[in-house]
């Protein structure tokens, strides 16, 4: 008997620090788990597939993420009703922002036009705790102004090898980054946070493992003076051979936006 499939683009959100990233994995607890679990749940005996559009890592949190449901047989005749329930029985952490029907023939890792990501910090100063899941305190004082410089310099095509972890000579390292720079934070905000923070705001089609947090690493290696500007070009140079060392907490990362149109 002929099975009919439906195919649908979910967004989601979530805060990611009691997590163990996107992807599941053994005796832990992950975003595609619970999103799983609660859509079983609510489907019942439909049978259903998820398929997120990338992964992040463990306490990296989301305010903008996507997936695809694959429904066997019976379609969904209510959005609204659907992302009610959803909602109601996902962790508070987790949230469902929309959902679309979709062709079959659409693809959520390779129809991805735009990843933008933000990493929230600050410097000099030990912050409130509650500052934790979605702000990285560095203690040391930084030359924030000099880290803006480099962040331009990430702008562009570049060999990025040497910002994506555990390299090997088979990869393909050449990306392209379409907009990079840190800016004074106007974006997240709350009574607790310190007087001063920033957003390092990056944008590019696709990403390599730990790259984002390897590049927030050399620019906070930058702004306590272990590196220079010319560091940061050489680095991006097609026959560098230079590895980082530093890979930035995971908590400051944030997938803010997804655009697939």
């Amino acid at each position: 008997m002929f099975e009919k499939r439906f195919y649908y683009l979910i967004k989601i959100q979530y805060l990611g620090y009691r997590f163990h990233g996107w992807q599941k994995q053994p005796d832990v607890k992950t975003i595609h788990l619970m999103i799983d679990r609660t859509l079983k749940f609510i489907l019942g005996n439909i049978k259903f597939k998820t398929l997120g559009a990338g992964r992040t890592d463990a306490m990296v949190s989301a305010n903008e993420a996507a997936l695809e449901l694959f429904l066997h047989d019976e379609p969904i005749t209510d959005f609204d009703a659907f992302l009610e329930l959803f909602n109601q029985n996902l962790p508070q952490d987790i949230r469902a922002l929309s959902i679309k029907e979709v062709e079959k023939d659409f693809n959520i890792i390779q129809d991805s036009k735009v990843k933008e990501y933000h990493y929230v910090f600050s410097q000099g100063q030990k912050n409130h705790p509650f500052c934790a899941p979605i702000l990285s305190t560095i203690l040391d004082p930084l030359d924030v102004e000099l880290m803006k410089k480099g962040a331009k310099l990430f702008e562009g095509t570049h060999n990025f090898k040497a910002y994506c972890y555990k390299a090997t000579d088979k990869g393909e390292y050449q990306r392209t980054i379409t907009h990079s720079e840190i800016i004074d934070n106007i974006i997240y905000t709350a009574n607790f946070f310190p007087k001063e923070s920033y957003v390092f705001i990056i944008k590019g089609k696709g990403f390599m493992r730990n790259q984002i947090r390897l590049m927030m690493g050399c620019l906070i290696k930058l702004g306590r003076g272990e590196v220079t500007l010319n560091y940061i070009q050489e680095s991006l140079d097609d026959h560098t051979q230079e590895v980082m060392d530093y890979i930035a907490p995971a908590s400051g990362l944030i997938l803010h936006a997804l655009d697939f149109e």
